[in-house]
């Protein structure tokens, strides 16, 4: 296995191979990466569906000196085996190995980091420019897949950058539709004709020849060129990219390496913005990402011979699916909307049961809140699912199109917290820091299955305004004997004349009533405020607290305008004496690693709460530290 793949260090060996080795070596690349993706998880289909896409690029382009932007990133393992780091690929997503995204900081060839969709045309032109200005002649290829062309900022980055006479190179990877259809087999052989460097070639040589013309030479070109612009109207349906400035190629065969690299080596003969459709199968080469391409979209790990991903535990995302269906029964005003995460944030029943009231709006968080505003002034109840992490696009409409409406809408943010493998691009910390700045905004962060139901059907039925609850991925944790759910604005476990207090909410209850437990084991009283609803901060809440000596705020989110650092100024405020001691997340871009060690790692686990309130109330955190291990 990998005879020829273990010989590739960079783009360049690829020139010495034969055609039929090349189909060898992306054999060899599928076969890597479905055994990787089994043991480690992660995209599968995305993945096996461009190896021969970038094959052709690596074959036409010399990165790091040429840049290739991957939009989202997750399609980028083939382009990580060609680049260097094949002899690394085992540790994908494992901690401290490769990233299952683009990373500058894990390669030269990865020229920007990405793990957002839409962002590549923005970013590729940018660095396309920056080229420019040094006088460098680098060459610069987007690859977007069709799903992120759903996404507003794609849009934005197509219309800028077809106002600019330079080479960018934008790969359209058509994986699900036909984006634009051209008419007979006319077309068809015109679309190879003008995709031959030869051609390119001579007709720049004709337009500069008739440019030296005297007199008439330019205004022959801008006949030649008003006459070829009204043929091809007669032939080709018009396209997008065409108005936009592109030149449109395609679509080609994504799996056709020497078609593609035909055209790419075409495309960089031309002085202006060109966009090659291609379209391509997601999960090629295995059977089973074939016939289910969203079932290995992304996924935990599988059978390598049956393709089976064993029995999955229930999750936060299934549990929030279940009720939100419930109160859809009985309240027929309630809309769900996604960004293209149906099955991610468990709206999958919804669309099943409610197809009337559910709203898929492709990869454009943005326009989902505004679209929810909207739905709201009209008088329905919009709910939109989506990640922590993707729910950061959308600040502007949240203030503007939701608050200053006075509306009611949900959101049901998942994924809030530390997300694991996915890493830095992926981690759910800000939510809570920018919500808190939203006017009027209320929101809820349960740490079980149950008060997941219960905030969630409060919130819907007696909430006003903005409203969200957000939760982590995966399941329930540790959940201690005296727990008892609702929706109180707090909950304080333990002896209220207890000399310290463990304040938290959300996931991080479980670790806290972990430690409390082992604290108290050891003769230290502690008491536990657990905050279900974190912003507005009920008054009591504080109060609670005031007299209390020691008073330790853990929080699984950015320090910097989080709900510690306003805890402790309403604690201030009314006249707190005592200690106070905030663990945060002070450097939010944290790299992928198993939630149970990333948060080991930040202070935030059982043993981390622990140690810092023995370091705080007897000095005894090193004593602690070594019986604990």
């Amino acid at each position: 296995m990998g005879k020829i793949l273990e010989k590739i260090r960079s783009p360049q060996d690829l020139r010495q191979l034969s055609r039929q080795e090349l189909e060898t070596l992306c054999e060899e690349m599928r076969e890597v990466i479905i055994r990787t993706v089994s043991d480690n998880g992660g995209h599968l289909a995305s993945n096996l569906g461009v190896v021969e896409l970038t094959v052709a690029l690596c074959l036409t382009f010399s990165p790091p000196k040429d840049s290739i932007v991957w939009d989202v990133g997750h399609q980028s393992y083939p382009y990580k085996l060609l680049t260097g780091r094949y002899s690394k690929f085992s540790t994908l997503r494992r901690e401290g190995g490769l990233s299952g995204f683009p990373n500058r900081e894990e390669s030269p060839c990865d020229s920007f980091t990405s793990g957002h969709s839409s962002a590549s045309i923005s970013s590729a032109l940018g660095l396309s420019e920056a080229c420019r200005l040094q006088e460098d002649d680098s060459r610069v290829v987007a690859v977007i897949g069709d799903g992120a062309l759903t996404g507003g900022l794609a849009f934005e980055g197509l219309n800028n950058a077809g106002q600019f006479r330079r080479n960018l190179i934008v790969i359209l990877n058509d994986n699900t539709m036909s984006i634009s259809k051209n008419v007979g087999s006319l077309a068809r052989y015109l679309t190879y004709m003008r995709t031959k460097p030869g051609y390119i070639k001579a007709k720049s040589s004709v337009e500069d020849a008739l440019g030296r013309v005297p007199l008439v030479g330019k205004p022959i070109a801008r006949l030649m060129r008003r006459a070829k612009s009204n043929i091809k109207k007669l032939l080709y349906n018009s396209t997008i990219f065409s108005d936009l400035g592109f030149a449109y190629y395609g679509p080609f065969d994504g799996h056709n390496i020497k078609e593609l690299s035909e055209t790419l080596e075409a495309a960089k003969l031309l002085k202006k913005p060109v966009l090659i459709h291609v379209r391509t199968y997601k999960g090629k080469g295995y059977q089973y990402a074939e016939q289910s391409p969203t079932l290995y979209h992304g996924i935990s790990g599988f059978n390598v011979d049956t393709g089976d991903p064993g029995e999955k535990a229930q999750t936060f995302s299934d549990v929030f699916g279940q009720t939100l269906c419930r109160l859809a029964e009985k309240d027929e005003k309630i809309c769900a909307i996604t960004a293209a995460m149906a099955e991610g944030t468990g709206l999958a029943g919804f669309r099943q049961q409610f197809k009337g009231r559910f709203y898929d709006v492709g990869i454009a968080e943005e326009h989902a809140v505004t679209f929810a505003g909207g739905l709201a002034a009209g008088g329905m109840l919009p709910v939109f699912a989506v990640y922590s992490t993707f729910l950061q696009r959308c600040y502007d409409q949240l203030i503007h199109d939701v608050a200053l409406q006075k509306v009611k809408v949900l959101l049901a943010i998942d994924r809030a917290g530390i997300v694991g493998e996915d890493g830095m691009t992926h981690q759910g910390l800000f939510d809570v820091a920018f919500l808190r700045t939203v006017p009027g905004v209320t929101l809820y962060s349960p740490a079980y299955f149950g008060e997941l139901r219960e905030q969630t059907a409060y919130l819907a039925e007696k909430g006003r305004g903005l409203c969200a609850i957000r939760y982590p991925r995966g399941r329930e944790l540790y959940k201690p004997v005296y727990f008892h759910s609702g929706t109180e604005s707090y909950f304080v476990y333990g002896s209220h004349s207890a000399e310290i207090c463990i304040v938290t909410y959300g996931r991080l209850f479980s670790f806290a009533a972990e430690a409390a437990d082992k604290l108290g084991a050891r003769g230290i009283d502690v008491k536990l405020l657990k905050l279900n609803r974190v912003i507005p901060i009920a008054a009591d809440a504080v109060s609670e607290v005031l007299d209390c000596p020691q008073v330790f705020f853990f929080e699984e989110g950015i320090r910097q305008g989080g709900v510690g650092e306003y805890f402790a100024a309403l604690l201030l405020e009314g006249g707190f004496a005592g200690r106070y001691v905030l663990r945060a997340i002070d450097q939010p871009f944290i790299k992928h690693a198993p939630m149970f060690r990333a948060l080991e790692q930040l202070g935030l686990s059982t043993g981390g709460i622990c140690r810092t309130v023995l370091e705080h109330y007897k000095e005894e955190g090193a004593e602690f530290a070594e019986k604990e291990a």
